[in-house]
Protein backbone atom coordinates (compact mmCIF):
# COMPACT_ATOMS: atom_id res chain seq x y z
CA UNK A 1 0.00 0.00 0.00
CA UNK A 2 1.52 3.40 -1.11
CA UNK A 3 2.54 5.48 2.17
CA UNK A 4 0.25 8.49 2.51
CA UNK A 5 1.36 11.99 1.25
CA UNK A 6 2.55 14.23 3.84
CA UNK A 7 -0.37 17.16 2.37
CA UNK A 8 -2.69 14.45 2.65
CA UNK A 9 -2.27 13.95 6.44
CA UNK A 10 -1.96 17.60 7.12
CA UNK A 11 -5.94 17.79 5.81
CA UNK A 12 -6.92 15.73 8.64
CA UNK A 13 -4.85 17.27 11.50
CA UNK A 14 -5.88 19.56 14.48
CA UNK A 15 -4.42 22.49 15.76
CA UNK A 16 -3.32 21.91 19.15
CA UNK A 17 -2.24 25.62 20.47
CA UNK A 18 0.56 25.42 23.59
CA UNK A 19 0.77 29.22 25.16
CA UNK A 20 0.73 31.70 25.18
CA UNK A 21 0.76 30.97 28.25
CA UNK A 22 0.77 27.24 30.00
CA UNK A 23 1.20 25.55 33.14
CA UNK A 24 3.86 23.71 31.98
CA UNK A 25 5.92 27.18 31.25
CA UNK A 26 7.30 30.10 33.14
CA UNK A 27 7.65 32.46 30.23
CA UNK A 28 5.26 33.13 27.38
CA UNK A 29 5.30 31.25 24.22
CA UNK A 30 3.30 30.04 21.46
CA UNK A 31 3.80 26.42 19.96
CA UNK A 32 1.50 24.97 17.15
CA UNK A 33 1.30 21.45 17.29
CA UNK A 34 -0.61 20.13 14.09
CA UNK A 35 -1.92 16.48 15.41
CA UNK A 36 -3.28 13.51 13.90
CA UNK A 37 -4.78 11.39 16.94
CA UNK A 38 -2.27 11.43 19.42
CA UNK A 39 1.27 12.02 17.02
CA UNK A 40 2.48 15.20 16.24
CA UNK A 41 2.52 15.63 12.71
CA UNK A 42 3.87 19.53 12.29
CA UNK A 43 5.03 22.11 14.40
CA UNK A 44 5.47 26.00 13.80
CA UNK A 45 6.89 28.04 17.19
CA UNK A 46 5.88 31.36 17.80
CA UNK A 47 8.10 33.92 19.59
CA UNK A 48 7.62 37.88 20.54
CA UNK A 49 5.31 38.11 23.73
CA UNK A 50 8.51 38.67 25.98
CA UNK A 51 10.33 41.61 23.50
CA UNK A 52 12.27 44.35 25.92
CA UNK A 53 13.50 46.35 23.72
CA UNK A 54 17.14 45.80 25.11
CA UNK A 55 19.32 46.33 21.89
CA UNK A 56 17.22 49.53 21.47
CA UNK A 57 17.56 50.37 24.95
CA UNK A 58 21.35 49.68 24.45
CA UNK A 59 21.85 52.53 22.04
CA UNK A 60 21.02 55.42 24.58
CA UNK A 61 23.14 54.00 27.55
CA UNK A 62 26.83 53.80 28.66
CA UNK A 63 28.62 51.38 28.38
CA UNK A 64 28.63 50.68 32.07
CA UNK A 65 25.04 50.99 32.05
CA UNK A 66 24.66 48.20 29.42
CA UNK A 67 26.87 45.66 31.80
CA UNK A 68 23.72 46.19 34.40
CA UNK A 69 20.93 46.23 31.43
CA UNK A 70 22.47 42.84 29.84
CA UNK A 71 22.86 41.22 32.78
CA UNK A 72 18.92 40.90 33.14
CA UNK A 73 18.44 39.76 29.88
CA UNK A 74 18.09 36.31 31.82
CA UNK A 75 17.90 36.11 35.24
CA UNK A 76 19.68 32.30 35.09
CA UNK A 77 22.79 33.44 33.34
CA UNK A 78 23.25 36.53 34.84
CA UNK A 79 26.87 36.18 33.93
CA UNK A 80 26.86 34.69 30.61
CA UNK A 81 25.82 38.06 28.87
CA UNK A 82 27.92 40.54 30.91
CA UNK A 83 31.13 38.68 30.32
CA UNK A 84 29.86 38.36 26.19
CA UNK A 85 29.05 41.74 25.81
CA UNK A 86 32.58 43.07 28.12
CA UNK A 87 34.50 40.34 25.54
CA UNK A 88 32.75 41.92 22.37
CA UNK A 89 34.05 45.85 23.99
CA UNK A 90 37.46 44.30 24.80
CA UNK A 91 37.62 43.03 21.40
CA UNK A 92 37.10 46.19 20.23
CA UNK A 93 39.42 47.89 22.33
CA UNK A 94 42.09 45.28 21.34
CA UNK A 95 42.32 45.67 25.46
CA UNK A 96 43.99 42.56 27.35
CA UNK A 97 42.36 41.05 30.62
CA UNK A 98 44.47 40.58 33.79
CA UNK A 99 45.41 37.05 33.91
CA UNK A 100 43.76 37.69 37.51
CA UNK A 101 40.21 38.53 36.26
CA UNK A 102 40.19 35.85 33.19
CA UNK A 103 40.41 32.89 36.64
CA UNK A 104 37.45 35.30 38.44
CA UNK A 105 35.78 34.78 35.30
CA UNK A 106 35.70 31.32 34.98
CA UNK A 107 35.21 30.41 38.91
CA UNK A 108 32.44 32.60 38.85
CA UNK A 109 30.93 31.36 35.29
CA UNK A 110 31.18 27.62 35.88
CA UNK A 111 29.61 27.85 39.13
CA UNK A 112 26.51 29.77 37.40
CA UNK A 113 26.81 26.76 35.20
CA UNK A 114 26.33 24.31 38.11
CA UNK A 115 23.27 26.08 39.43
CA UNK A 116 21.55 26.55 35.78
CA UNK A 117 22.02 23.04 34.71
CA UNK A 118 20.61 21.59 38.25
CA UNK A 119 17.99 24.35 38.40
CA UNK A 120 17.00 22.51 34.71
CA UNK A 121 17.39 19.22 35.73
CA UNK A 122 15.00 19.42 38.39
CA UNK A 123 12.17 21.34 35.67
CA UNK A 124 12.56 18.76 33.55
CA UNK A 125 11.92 16.18 36.14
CA UNK A 126 9.28 17.75 37.56
CA UNK A 127 7.43 18.20 33.68
CA UNK A 128 7.54 14.70 33.55
CA UNK A 129 5.66 14.47 37.30
CA UNK A 130 8.74 12.78 38.91
CA UNK A 131 9.31 15.78 41.88
CA UNK A 132 11.34 13.60 44.44
CA UNK A 133 14.11 13.71 41.98
CA UNK A 134 13.33 17.41 41.30
CA UNK A 135 13.88 18.25 44.73
CA UNK A 136 17.18 16.29 45.00
CA UNK A 137 18.48 18.69 42.45
CA UNK A 138 16.96 21.67 43.73
CA UNK A 139 18.78 20.60 47.04
CA UNK A 140 22.27 20.47 46.16
CA UNK A 141 21.33 23.63 44.22
CA UNK A 142 20.88 25.95 46.94
CA UNK A 143 24.38 25.46 48.09
CA UNK A 144 26.23 26.81 45.00
CA UNK A 145 23.83 29.58 44.77
CA UNK A 146 24.76 30.43 48.46
CA UNK A 147 28.21 30.34 47.27
CA UNK A 148 27.53 32.93 44.44
CA UNK A 149 26.53 35.14 46.86
CA UNK A 150 28.87 34.74 49.13
CA UNK A 151 31.58 35.22 46.70
CA UNK A 152 30.08 38.57 45.11
CA UNK A 153 26.96 39.52 47.28
CA UNK A 154 24.03 38.73 45.43
CA UNK A 155 22.47 35.41 44.79
CA UNK A 156 21.14 36.60 40.90
CA UNK A 157 22.53 39.09 39.37
CA UNK A 158 25.66 39.34 40.18
CA UNK A 159 27.27 42.64 39.16
CA UNK A 160 31.04 41.36 38.87
CA UNK A 161 31.81 42.29 35.19
CA UNK A 162 32.94 44.51 33.99
CA UNK A 163 35.04 45.92 30.95
CA UNK A 164 38.76 45.30 31.18
CA UNK A 165 38.51 42.90 34.20
CA UNK A 166 36.08 42.13 37.55
CA UNK A 167 34.49 44.87 39.82
CA UNK A 168 35.35 43.17 42.85
CA UNK A 169 38.58 40.72 43.96
CA UNK A 170 38.09 37.68 46.07
CA UNK A 171 39.64 36.69 49.35
CA UNK A 172 40.80 33.12 48.14
CA UNK A 173 42.92 32.69 51.68
CA UNK A 174 39.01 32.78 53.22
CA UNK A 175 36.82 31.59 50.29
CA UNK A 176 38.77 28.40 48.95
CA UNK A 177 38.42 26.17 51.54
CA UNK A 178 34.44 26.91 51.64
CA UNK A 179 34.20 26.76 47.57
CA UNK A 180 36.36 23.18 47.54
CA UNK A 181 34.35 22.08 50.52
CA UNK A 182 30.78 22.86 49.07
CA UNK A 183 31.73 20.71 45.75
CA UNK A 184 33.01 17.99 47.42
CA UNK A 185 29.70 17.37 49.74
CA UNK A 186 27.31 17.82 46.36
CA UNK A 187 29.39 16.01 44.09
CA UNK A 188 28.97 12.38 44.99
CA UNK A 189 25.35 12.94 45.31
CA UNK A 190 24.66 14.83 42.12
CA UNK A 191 26.52 12.06 40.65
CA UNK A 192 24.24 9.38 42.15
CA UNK A 193 20.92 11.29 40.98
CA UNK A 194 22.72 11.13 37.66
CA UNK A 195 22.98 7.53 38.24
CA UNK A 196 19.27 7.19 39.36
CA UNK A 197 17.60 9.20 36.59
CA UNK A 198 19.70 7.00 33.74
CA UNK A 199 18.43 3.66 35.59
CA UNK A 200 14.80 4.34 36.51
CA UNK A 201 12.31 2.88 34.42
CA UNK A 202 9.55 5.45 35.07
CA UNK A 203 12.33 8.24 33.74
CA UNK A 204 13.61 6.19 31.09
CA UNK A 205 10.00 5.39 29.85
CA UNK A 206 9.27 9.20 29.52
CA UNK A 207 13.14 10.23 27.91
CA UNK A 208 14.78 7.29 26.19
CA UNK A 209 13.80 7.53 22.65
CA UNK A 210 11.77 10.48 22.78
CA UNK A 211 12.40 13.91 21.16
CA UNK A 212 15.49 12.61 18.90
CA UNK A 213 17.29 15.27 17.85
CA UNK A 214 19.90 13.28 14.99
CA UNK A 215 23.54 14.17 14.54
CA UNK A 216 22.53 15.50 11.02
CA UNK A 217 19.61 17.47 12.19
CA UNK A 218 21.49 19.38 14.76
CA UNK A 219 24.08 19.93 12.04
CA UNK A 220 21.52 21.63 9.64
CA UNK A 221 19.57 23.58 12.64
CA UNK A 222 23.04 25.16 13.75
CA UNK A 223 21.96 23.99 17.73
CA UNK A 224 24.49 24.92 20.51
CA UNK A 225 25.70 23.71 24.09
CA UNK A 226 23.60 20.70 25.52
CA UNK A 227 21.41 19.94 22.59
CA UNK A 228 24.04 19.81 20.36
CA UNK A 229 26.32 17.75 22.00
CA UNK A 230 23.40 15.71 23.50
CA UNK A 231 23.66 14.83 19.71
CA UNK A 232 27.22 13.91 19.13
CA UNK A 233 28.58 17.09 18.49
CA UNK A 234 31.73 17.78 19.87
CA UNK A 235 31.18 21.76 19.83
CA UNK A 236 32.59 23.85 23.19
CA UNK A 237 33.44 27.76 23.19
CA UNK A 238 35.38 27.16 25.79
CA UNK A 239 37.49 24.79 23.74
CA UNK A 240 37.04 25.97 20.13
CA UNK A 241 37.85 29.77 20.69
CA UNK A 242 38.84 29.80 24.30
CA UNK A 243 38.60 32.79 25.99
CA UNK A 244 39.04 33.87 29.92
CA UNK A 245 41.71 30.78 31.70
CA UNK A 246 40.00 28.32 29.78
CA UNK A 247 42.82 27.83 27.47
CA UNK A 248 44.86 27.00 30.78
CA UNK A 249 42.36 25.03 33.26
CA UNK A 250 41.33 23.09 30.12
CA UNK A 251 37.87 21.55 29.71
CA UNK A 252 36.76 17.88 28.87
CA UNK A 253 33.74 17.98 26.31
CA UNK A 254 30.92 15.73 27.43
CA UNK A 255 28.92 14.86 24.01
CA UNK A 256 26.23 11.65 24.03
CA UNK A 257 25.31 10.53 20.71
CA UNK A 258 21.64 9.08 21.21
CA UNK A 259 20.31 12.57 20.53
CA UNK A 260 16.81 12.15 22.63
CA UNK A 261 15.99 13.97 26.29
CA UNK A 262 17.61 11.26 28.48
CA UNK A 263 21.02 12.19 26.49
CA UNK A 264 20.49 15.81 27.11
CA UNK A 265 19.89 15.65 30.16
CA UNK A 266 22.90 13.34 30.94
CA UNK A 267 25.43 15.39 29.05
CA UNK A 268 24.06 18.16 31.78
CA UNK A 269 24.94 16.17 34.98
CA UNK A 270 27.81 15.09 33.18
CA UNK A 271 28.80 18.98 32.74
CA UNK A 272 27.75 19.61 36.26
CA UNK A 273 30.62 16.91 37.14
CA UNK A 274 33.16 18.41 34.66
CA UNK A 275 32.50 22.51 35.96
CA UNK A 276 33.43 21.15 39.51
CA UNK A 277 36.69 19.77 38.34
CA UNK A 278 37.18 22.82 36.25
CA UNK A 279 36.62 25.15 39.58
CA UNK A 280 39.33 23.24 41.72
CA UNK A 281 41.90 23.60 38.68
CA UNK A 282 40.85 27.21 38.45
CA UNK A 283 41.48 27.89 42.01
CA UNK A 284 44.66 25.93 42.35
CA UNK A 285 46.17 27.82 39.23
CA UNK A 286 44.61 31.11 40.49
CA UNK A 287 47.58 33.75 40.01
CA UNK A 288 47.75 37.65 42.00
CA UNK A 289 47.83 40.57 39.89
CA UNK A 290 45.45 43.25 39.23
CA UNK A 291 41.99 42.96 38.61
CA UNK A 292 41.41 45.52 36.05
CA UNK A 293 42.98 46.93 33.10
CA UNK A 294 42.80 50.61 32.74
CA UNK A 295 41.77 52.59 29.86
CA UNK A 296 41.09 56.43 29.29
CA UNK A 297 38.50 56.16 25.89
CA UNK A 298 36.70 54.20 23.49
CA UNK A 299 37.91 54.18 19.71
CA UNK A 300 35.80 53.84 16.65
CA UNK A 301 35.75 50.12 16.19
CA UNK A 302 33.69 47.12 16.29
CA UNK A 303 33.85 43.44 18.31
CA UNK A 304 32.51 40.22 18.78
CA UNK A 305 32.17 38.27 22.34
CA UNK A 306 31.21 34.59 22.44
CA UNK A 307 30.28 32.44 25.25
CA UNK A 308 29.46 29.32 26.09
CA UNK A 309 26.73 29.67 28.37
CA UNK A 310 24.94 27.26 30.19
CA UNK A 311 22.70 27.18 27.30
CA UNK A 312 24.88 27.15 24.22
CA UNK A 313 26.92 29.67 22.41
CA UNK A 314 25.93 33.66 23.54
CA UNK A 315 27.40 36.07 20.92
CA UNK A 316 27.10 40.04 21.43
CA UNK A 317 28.32 42.35 18.40
CA UNK A 318 29.10 45.98 19.41
CA UNK A 319 30.18 48.67 17.40
CA UNK A 320 31.41 51.48 19.30
CA UNK A 321 31.69 54.79 17.98
CA UNK A 322 34.37 57.10 20.00
CA UNK A 323 31.97 58.10 22.60
CA UNK A 324 31.06 55.77 26.11
CA UNK A 325 27.37 55.03 24.09
CA UNK A 326 28.01 52.72 21.68
CA UNK A 327 26.61 53.26 17.94
CA UNK A 328 24.79 49.42 17.98
CA UNK A 329 24.86 46.09 19.89
CA UNK A 330 23.53 42.84 18.78
CA UNK A 331 22.87 40.06 20.90
CA UNK A 332 22.08 36.16 19.98
CA UNK A 333 21.35 34.02 22.55
CA UNK A 334 21.89 30.24 22.43
CA UNK A 335 17.92 29.65 22.88
CA UNK A 336 17.42 31.50 19.55
CA UNK A 337 19.70 29.24 17.95
CA UNK A 338 18.12 26.21 19.03
CA UNK A 339 14.42 26.80 18.94
CA UNK A 340 14.09 25.50 15.26
CA UNK A 341 15.75 22.08 15.93
CA UNK A 342 12.30 21.70 18.30
CA UNK A 343 10.09 20.93 15.17
CA UNK A 344 11.93 17.95 14.03
CA UNK A 345 12.29 16.86 17.92
CA UNK A 346 8.79 17.18 18.10
CA UNK A 347 7.62 15.76 15.24
CA UNK A 348 6.24 12.01 14.86
CA UNK A 349 6.18 12.37 19.02
CA UNK A 350 2.67 12.02 21.35
CA UNK A 351 1.08 15.26 22.50
CA UNK A 352 2.20 13.98 25.93
CA UNK A 353 5.75 14.56 25.26
CA UNK A 354 5.71 17.51 24.02
CA UNK A 355 6.36 19.63 27.01
CA UNK A 356 9.52 17.48 28.02
CA UNK A 357 10.80 17.44 24.21
CA UNK A 358 9.93 21.39 24.25
CA UNK A 359 11.79 21.99 27.83
CA UNK A 360 14.45 19.51 26.82
CA UNK A 361 16.67 22.90 25.18
CA UNK A 362 16.02 24.56 28.21
CA UNK A 363 14.32 27.61 26.40
CA UNK A 364 15.35 30.37 27.90
CA UNK A 365 12.19 33.29 25.69
CA UNK A 366 13.84 36.81 27.67
CA UNK A 367 16.96 36.05 26.25
CA UNK A 368 15.46 35.02 22.68
CA UNK A 369 12.91 37.76 21.78
CA UNK A 370 13.87 39.88 19.07
CA UNK A 371 11.60 42.00 17.92
CA UNK A 372 7.50 42.98 17.95
CA UNK A 373 5.67 45.41 14.40
CA UNK A 374 4.03 48.62 16.44
CA UNK A 375 1.58 49.77 13.59
CA UNK A 376 1.09 53.10 14.65
CA UNK A 377 -1.49 54.11 11.93
CA UNK A 378 -3.67 51.18 13.30
CA UNK A 379 -2.55 52.02 16.66
CA UNK A 380 -1.90 48.15 17.84
CA UNK A 381 1.19 46.13 18.51
CA UNK A 382 1.40 42.73 17.03
CA UNK A 383 3.88 39.92 17.48
CA UNK A 384 4.28 38.39 14.26
CA UNK A 385 5.61 34.80 12.61
CA UNK A 386 7.96 35.41 9.90
CA UNK A 387 5.10 34.26 6.97
CA UNK A 388 2.68 36.22 8.79
CA UNK A 389 5.17 39.29 8.80
CA UNK A 390 5.65 39.02 5.30
CA UNK A 391 2.34 38.90 4.48
CA UNK A 392 1.69 41.76 6.85
CA UNK A 393 3.79 43.87 4.59
CA UNK A 394 2.34 43.12 1.51
CA UNK A 395 -1.15 44.23 2.78
CA UNK A 396 0.37 47.98 3.98
CA UNK A 397 1.73 49.45 0.59
CA UNK A 398 4.12 51.20 2.80
CA UNK A 399 4.13 49.98 6.24
CA UNK A 400 6.98 52.06 7.79
CA UNK A 401 5.44 55.34 7.17
CA UNK A 402 3.50 57.21 9.35
CA UNK A 403 1.21 59.90 8.90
Amino acid sequence: MPAEKPESRLEKTVELPIGPYHPAYKEPEMFKLYVDGEEIVDAKIRIGYQHRGIEYLAQRMTIQQIVFLVERICGICSTSHPICFCQAVEDAMNLEVPDRARYIRVLIGELERIHSHLLWAGVALHLIGYDTLFMYFWRYREPVCELLEELTGNRQHYAMICPGGVRRDIDLKKMKPKILRVLDEIKEPIAKVGEAVAKDKLVKARMVGVGVLTKQDALKYCTVGPTARGSGLKIDVRVDEPYAAYKEVGVDIKVLSEGDVMAKTLVRVLEVLESIEIIKRCLDAMPNGPIKAEFKEYPVAEGVGKYEAPRGEDIHYVRLQGTTVPYRLKVRAPTYANLPSLVPQLIGESIADAPIIIGSIDPCFSCTERVSVVDVKEGRTLTLTMSEFNEFGRKRKNPLKVK
